[in-house]
C-alpha cells in the first residue's frame, strides 16, 4: 500500500511539473534571460514554495493557471518559475540556482514575484493579490510600463 501511494505522489508531482512547461514556466534563468532579450520581453521571476506555501499556490490558482493569464503571458512576458519545494524533487542545479537567485533579489517571503526589463533591470515586485486574473495582469502591466 505503501509502495502505491507512493507512486500516485510521484505521478501527481510530474503532472505539476508538465504543467508548469507547458503553461510557458520556464526554470532556466539564463534561457528565460536569452529569450527575453530576443524577445524584448520583460521576465516575470515567481519565487514560490509550490508545494507547501499556501499563498503561492492561491496564486497559482487563481492566477496563474487561468487561461486568461496563460495567453496574456504568452504575447507579453517571460515566465520563470523559481521554486522551493519541501518535497517535489528538484536537481541540484537547480537548487543552486534558485538560492543564488533568491539572494540576489532579497526574498524573504513567498509568493515574490520579482519584474525585469528585457536587459534584467529590475522594474518592481508583486505578490499575491485578491481579484483574480484579470486584476493581477493590470497590477503587472503597471510595474512593464513604468
Amino acid at each position: 500500500m505503501k509502495r502505491f501511494l507512493s507512486l500516485v505522489i510521484v505521478a501527481l508531482l510530474s503532472l505539476g511539473s508538465l504543467h508548469a512547461a507547458e503553461s510557458g514556466w520556464l526554470t532556466d534563468y539564463a534561457k528565460a534571460q536569452k529569450q527575453a532579450a530576443e524577445e524584448n520581453k520583460p521576465m516575470v521571476l515567481n519565487f514560490t514554495g509550490s508545494d507547501w506555501c499556501g499563498w503561492c499556490i492561491r496564486l497559482d490558482k487563481e492566477v496563474f493557471s487561468q487561461p486568461e493569464f496563460v495567453d496574456y503571458a504568452k504575447t507579453n512576458v517571460v515566465l520563470v518559475k523559481l521554486d522551493f519545494p519541501r518535497s517535489k524533487p528538484q536537481s541540484a542545479a537547480e537548487k543552486k540556482q534558485n538560492e543564488a537567485l533568491a539572494q540576489k533579489f532579497g526574498i524573504e517571503g513567498y509568493p515574490t514575484i520579482i519584474v525585469l526589463d528585457p536587459k534584467g533591470k529590475q522594474l518592481g515586485s508583486l505578490g499575491y493579490e485578491k481579484g483574480g486574473a484579470a486584476k493581477w495582469i493590470a497590477s503587472l502591466e503597471k510595474v512593464t510600463k513604468k
